[in-house]
């Protein structure tokens, strides 16, 4: 008999991660980005990969694009390349972070030309969305300062919000601004979108499709990110999760490799409230996966997050309640590691299997043979990376 209830599996089967395109191309360092045999050249190979660990797992049924590495001729032929694989095109990602245009800003910037540019360029994000039938414009902005005194942290903020107001007007019935924060980099100093609060107070401004991204790698060391996650829930403002983890700043290393406890805390926070399988709060990687493989990087970290998530669900509400209400915070704390202790692999195993699934999707990917037909197919052209 599983450790797991029916209702759990059944919570356990609605749940979602989508992938990020770029996770597929090659990517590293301000030192070296080392090549990969296999990788994808173009957009439509990066979703064959992402498609493949979709069918191994059963939990990345779509895939998320970023403007302009991603840009193809034909949106509908990517689209249509996607479905045809069983995965969807999901969030579109905007970029100004890489023209030397905005060496000083994009929407924050002094220039109005330039503002107009940037203005432009997510406009142009929003067109994408309309031919790839995408919800989601997310917004993360690599701006701020070096030195007191640079720039006017007053003004940027005003105009920030004025270009995220003339954004927001085209965003559709059904589509959403997301706005993603991060606490430095690459402005030392200061960063325009820093925390979740400047987040908030600029999505708020905006109307109810302006939504929070929070990246669990975006944070100081040491904050408490599930206390985040509940605030944002509460307030009904978290759009989205980039899952990823981290040993020093922002690493992008594999989901839950880091610290996995946090990971399931953050879970127990987004189950406790009410924003597992919620249409409202998009599960998303943001990962770059330099030295190892990148599907199975990517295969990897969705496992993870299920497993936690599969932990999570395991925790004894009325039991904690109990011990919450009468102080006893031992009690309190033990259900809590008796839960995140609880080994639900061989239960997630069986359960794989009795839905057709391998128990062991990274074992049967690897003996599927993909990752060497790729390697002896893509031979010629230039391999996806930051830039592409």
């Amino acid at each position: 008999m599983s450790i797991l209830s029916a209702d759990q599996l059944a919570a356990l089967e609605g749940q979602g991660i989508e992938l990020p395109s770029w996770a597929f191309g090659n990517s590293g360092t301000r030192f070296k980005v080392f090549q990969t045999a296999g990788t994808p050249r173009d957009p439509f190979e990066k979703i064959s990969d992402a498609a493949q660990v979709n069918k191994y797992t059963a939990l990345a049924p779509s895939v998320a694009l970023h403007i302009p590495w991603d840009v193809v001729d034909d949106f509908a032929a990517l689209r249509k390349h996607a479905e045809d694989l069983g995965v969807e095109l999901g969030t579109i990602n905007s970029n100004t972070f890489q023209d030397d245009d905005y060496k000083f800003g994009a929407l924050t910037h002094e220039d109005a030309a330039v503002r107009r540019k940037a203005i432009d360029h997510h406009l142009r994000c929003i067109d994408v969305m309309d031919e790839t039938g995408s919800r989601d414009l997310k917004i993360w902005l690599a701006e701020g300062s070096n030195y007191p005194g640079q720039a006017d942290l007053r003004g940027r903020q005003d105009r920030l919000h004025d270009s995220l107001q003339e954004i927001y007007a085209r965003i559709g019935d059904d589509q959403r601004l997301v706005l993603e924060y991060k606490f430095f980099e690459p402005a030392f100093y200061h960063t325009d979108v820093p925390d979740w609060g400047t987040s908030y107070v600029q999505v708020a401004a905006l109307g109810d499709k302006a939504m929070v991204c929070l990246d669990t790698g975006h944070h100081a060391p040491g904050t408490n990110i599930e206390f985040i996650v509940m605030q944002l829930l509460r307030l009904g403002r978290l759009g989205s999760f980039d899952f990823n983890s981290r040993f020093y700043a922002d690493d992008d290393l594999i989901v839950g490799s880091a610290d996995p406890f946090q990971l399931f805390r953050i879970l127990a926070e987004v189950i406790r409230g009410g924003g597992l399988n919620n249409p409202d709060v998009a599960f998303m990687l943001d990962q770059c996966h330099n030295v190892e493989s990148k599907i199975q990087g990517q295969m990897r970290s969705v496992l993870n997050v299920q497993e936690m998530t599969a932990r999570a669900l395991l925790i004894d509400k009325e039991a904690l309640t109990a011990a919450q209400k009468s102080g006893d915070v031992l009690v309190a704390h033990e259900v809590y590691m008796d839960a995140f202790s609880t080994d639900v692999r061989p239960a997630l195993a069986e359960w794989r299997e009795s839905r057709g699934l391998p128990a062991n999707p990274l074992a049967a990917f690897r003996a599927s043979g993909y990752e060497q037909q790729v390697a002896e197919e893509r031979v010629g052209g230039v391999q996806a990376s930051w830039g592409a």
